[in-house]
């Protein structure tokens, strides 16, 4: 007999959604996890996260976009604190460029308001930003800022409140299909329930090692500088900000507390074994954001007073995955969110929990299924054995 309708394993950003939508829909829930709530070991932490409508990675995103700003804003009247902060954002590149020529794209398609500026009018409205040659800006006045820890805890006490169960401090060793049901293993015993949602972050590849989903998991450095206030803060209208440059592509928020946050989106160094990332701070992760500040925010101090390393699971086409298992319709999962997800975990958690009710989900989230077109390469020669140690 199960103990439970769902386990949730994964309680971060997308879990802790799932495990909060379950839950308010009646269901009896558990979530397992490795750490404890909004630990600092994954990808769902660094105090802020960015939230956007014109999304240049593609456009079929901006629906759940639209359904997320909902579902932030609705949890924030219910918890009663701020988890969401509109401070507009700037973005940066050429104009031939992935960025702007796809902001533009989505902006077009679906009807968004964002703005076109010259470098001139960039740099009289964003004095603090320096665009260089050939460097055009697209501003969103819409974005916002996202307080991340803030945003899982609320969730978790959102599906705490709704009779859902969390454990903490428990590894998965393994899980299985038990008849229509599963049992996954633990170090501190077995768990059975009629449904599995899987929502690992970093450890997805080792939870779903028997589809042979092709992810990456990158080590990412993050930097905090000190700043001027009156330049860079929030109250002095400062947005974020996304550059798009010959050495890579970097974001940031404005200072919150003195201090601006400031890390590259792309590069990065893979990681074997998420419980093992190196989180000490290298001089060469520090120089290639340096130089980025040196020519785009020169007001910056460029000696950092703190850092912290996170970590992005990447798919080779940068988009998540999100499906049911293909051997095993008991069980569903999101995984790959490649550095973007956390914006999205409300409605990711809300099409996860349709998915393990249902099979199936009425969010426009095909795109991101296994087996959409062009994702080709998504998977490499499954692998027969446990999935292995996970939370």
């Amino acid at each position: 007999m199960a103990d439970y309708d769902a386990i949730v394993l994964g309680t971060g950003g997308v879990g802790s959604a799932a495990l909060h939508h379950l839950a308010r829909r009646g269901f009896k829930v558990v979530g397992l996890d490795r750490f404890g709530p909004a630990h600092g070991l994954g990808s769902s932490h660094t105090g802020t996260r960015m939230i956007r409508l014109a999304y240049f990675e593609h456009p079929e995103y901006v629906p759940l976009l639209r359904r997320a700003f909902v579902q932030w804003e609705e949890l924030q009247d219910r918890r009663h604190e701020q988890l969401y902060r509109q401070v507009g954002l700037v973005e940066v590149g050429p104009p031939e460029g992935e960025l702007v020529t796809g902001i533009l794209r989505a902006a077009a398609l679906h009807e968004l308001d964002v703005e076109s500026l010259d470098a001139a009018t960039a740099r009289r409205r964003f004095g603090g930003y320096a665009l260089g040659a050939g460097q055009v800006a697209v501003f969103e006045r819409r974005a916002g800022i996202l307080a991340v820890e803030a945003c899982v805890l609320a969730h978790l006490h959102e599906a705490s409140e709704a009779g859902a169960e969390l454990r903490t401090g428990v590894a998965v060793l393994d899980w299985r299909t038990d008849g229509e049901g599963v049992e996954v293993t633990t170090d501190s015993g077995t768990v059975r329930a009629d449904r599995l949602v899987v929502a690992a972050g970093p450890w997805a590849g080792q939870v779903l090692a028997d589809i042979g989903l092709d992810l990456r998991v990158l080590r990412k450095p993050v930097f905090w500088f000190g700043a001027d206030p009156a330049v860079y803060g929030v109250e002095a209208g400062c947005p974020m900000f996304i550059f798009e440059t010959g050495r890579g592509t970097f974001y940031g928020f404005p200072a919150l507390d003195g201090t601006v946050k400031v890390g590259e989106h792309t590069g990065g160094e893979l990681v074997g074994d998420p419980l093992a990332v190196d989180r000490a701070e290298r001089p060469s992760d520090r120089a290639a954001v340096a130089a980025f500040l040196a020519d785009h925010l020169p007001g910056v101090d460029l000696r950092p007073v703190r850092h912290e390393v996170c970590m992005y699971t990447c798919t080779p086409d940068g988009h998540f995955v999100v499906d049911v298992h293909p051997d095993a319709p008991q069980v569903c999962f999101a995984a790959g969110l490649s550095g973007h997800g956390f914006k999205l975990a409300p409605v990711l958690g809300e099409a996860l929990a349709d998915l393990a009710v249902d099979g199936s989900s009425d969010l426009p989230i095909a795109f991101l299924g296994m087996h959409a077109a062009g994702r080709d390469a998504l998977t490499r020669p499954r692998r027969d054995g446990a999935a292995g140690p996970s939370l």
